[in-house]
């Protein structure tokens, strides 16, 4: 027993709570934003207006939200998860029925004055429902095909209404969020050889089928897929983003260029400077070392993720935890890889650095989900 755990009995039951928090995380989370901070203010040319301010209030109010979600008992969080994923798949229709467009895509829906992202909330509750559902699911059944097709369901509707929005990256993140949670919870192998090859099969029809009658995805969608295979093909077009972007990664060398002294982005050759594309001013300005820097706080927070996750004797709690930190993986691994070239541009945002406040209050009640499952396991 550690010497904070052997004299906690001593201290009232609210402020004992907070004294169980995993404050290294909560650091961790508060150093990427600043980091978020330090961009978006030198995106805006040395301005606090008009992304820095909106974005700091965000992080504010988020802080706030985690620690009143690690506050509540973790039983609380399993009970209510077929609600909140009932919720988040309601807003979903919504969106499909009277949501508002913006840049080409139906992904928003007005709440009074707030304008909810729901495919956000989607990302969260996928989560804390398969969560829930393999803590009620006897071990046994795991791998049953009934409870198996169950499980799918869960996952495929949710992509499904998101695809159809359409918004690739976001159901590309279901998909595999989905897939880890199944995965973690024992499900046999054979499954996930059978999906990866119903894969491999998938994208070659979406191949066949552009530009026929029953073309699968949109246009716009094979010309990223086609920028993405060559992009010095069309410099001055489809693949002028993408090569803006490699030109402002590779000026940036060791040590970076300068506090907001990055050209690529401070005459605009950046597309999305503040949102998607906000990795490449950071690696402009601040170099291989910056860059590097941010990936290793983001590897800081997986690992304390994971060594909470091994930690705590509750399967719910465990696969919850393991569940957010994949989520958090595939944020940042698939922005930075699509940024750098390495995958498809998908419109997928960089956690708590990107512009955003779907993104990143949803990110920070997931952690705070997290923080529950902390403060309350077992010890």
């Amino acid at each position: 027993m550690s010497y904070l755990e052997y004299n906690v009995k001593y201290v009232p039951t609210g402020f004992r709570k907070l004294l169980y928090v995993n404050w290294a995380i909560v650091m961790l989370l508060a150093a990427v934003a600043s980091a978020g901070f330090l961009m978006l203010y030198s995106v805006a040319g040395g301005s606090v207006d008009p992304w820095m301010g909106p974005q700091l209030k965000r992080f504010g109010v988020g802080m706030v939200l985690m620690l009143g979600v690690a506050m509540v008992p973790i039983w609380f969080w399993r009970n209510i998860s077929a609600l909140a994923y009932g919720t988040a798949l309601l807003l979903l229709v919504l969106v499909e029925l009277f949501g508002s467009i913006g840049m080409g895509a139906q992904r928003w829906i007005e709440l009074g004055p707030l304008r909810l992202q729901p495919s956000e909330l989607m990302k969260i509750t996928l989560v804390m429902f398969l969560a829930a559902y393999y803590d009620w699911l006897p071990v046994k059944k795991t791998s049953h095909p009934l409870y198996v097709l169950v499980a799918l369901l869960i996952i495929l509707v949710p992509t499904a209404l998101v695809l159809k929005q359409p918004d690739l990256g976001t159901a590309i993140l279901l998909l595999v969020g989905g897939g880890t949670i199944m995965f973690l919870a024992g499900v046999h192998w054979a499954y996930f050889v059978t999906v990866i090859a119903a894969g491999v099969g998938g994208v070659a029809a979406v191949f066949q089928s552009r530009g026929t009658p029953w073309q699968l995805i949109k246009d716009y969608q094979f010309k990223r897929i086609d920028t993405f295979l060559d992009p010095g093909n069309d410099p001055l077009g489809a693949g002028y983003h993408i090569t803006q972007a490699k030109i402002a990664l590779g000026s940036g060398g060791w040590t970076g260029r300068g506090f907001m002294q990055g050209t690529q982005s401070r005459l605009n050759f950046l597309p999305e400077k503040h949102t998607d594309f906000i990795f490449t001013t950071l690696a402009e300005e601040f170099g291989f070392i910056g860059a590097f820097t941010l990936l290793v706080l983001y590897a800081l927070i997986i690992v304390f993720c994971i060594t909470s996750a091994m930690q705590n004797k509750d399967r719910f709690s465990s696969l919850l935890i393991l569940g957010v930190a994949m989520t958090f993986f595939l944020f940042f691994s698939v922005n930075m890889s699509m940024v750098m070239g390495l995958a498809p541009v998908v419109g997928v945002p960089l956690p708590l650095v990107s512009y955003g406040g779907s993104a990143m209050l949803v990110l920070l009640v997931a952690f705070g989900l997290v923080q529950s499952a902390h403060v309350h396991r077992p010890r």
